[in-house]
């Protein structure tokens, strides 16, 4: 045999020997024979979800974050200062408006809860307040079917609601109307303000 011969033998088994592994390590299948034939293969995935929870009461970006707080405004007219007569917020109070603010929760671990936290009870700078009992909040219908219920303000304590999960997932929203109730008499001035006098209200939402 001459030397060029064996060069291309021992290239062929070299080649040969490479192949064999590959064949045996690859996830593909051949058949072959005159009946009815099937061949398989496989693949295996893998998706990696991080656990989220979401926020917004106001102003917000849709899973991100927007540190605008909205102020909610009453004036109340002389004629109707502490006779009961509900008072809607200025027309600018809130994302939309009216003293209405969009409330979104969301979660992918299972019940969420949803708190509000005030320092203490509405000052006017002067020594007089004004409780938080006397601002309500109205849920109602934004995109779920069922409204995101909303803890109740107080002074100076948290409140909480459940927000139940389906599947551990919880997708809730509502628009929240906040009025003044004007039921109680007090000293005049301006109580509260931005980020003054107890004015601030922190909603938590929290799960496991």
């Amino acid at each position: 045999m001459n030397k060029h011969l064996i060069r291309a033998v021992s290239a062929a088994a070299a080649l040969t020997a490479l192949g064999a592994p590959m064949l045996a390590n690859a996830e593909s299948n051949v058949q072959n024979g005159t009946g009815a034939l099937t061949a398989t293969a496989r693949l295996d995935f893998r998706v990696t979800v991080p656990k989220v929870l979401f926020l917004q009461v106001g102003t917000g970006t849709s899973m991100g974050t927007n540190a605008t707080v909205n102020l909610i405004d009453f004036t109340v007219p002389a004629a109707n200062v502490g006779d009961g007569t509900a008072i809607t917020a200025t027309a600018a109070s809130g994302d939309l408006g009216n003293g209405t603010v969009t409330a979104k929760v969301l979660g992918n671990n299972g019940n969420v809860t949803l708190t509000s936290t005030t320092v203490g009870a509405l000052g006017n700078g002067a020594g007089d307040t004004l409780s938080y009992a006397q601002i309500a909040t109205t849920p109602a219908v934004l995109t779920s079917a069922t409204p995101l219920a909303a803890p109740a303000l107080a002074d100076g304590a948290t409140t909480s609601t459940t927000v139940p999960a389906v599947g551990k997932i919880v997708n809730r929203d509502a628009k929240w109307t906040f009025s003044f109730l004007n039921t109680a008499l007090v000293a005049p001035g301006v109580y509260g303000g931005v980020n003054a006098n107890n004015s601030r209200v922190t909603y938590t939402a929290s799960m496991p």
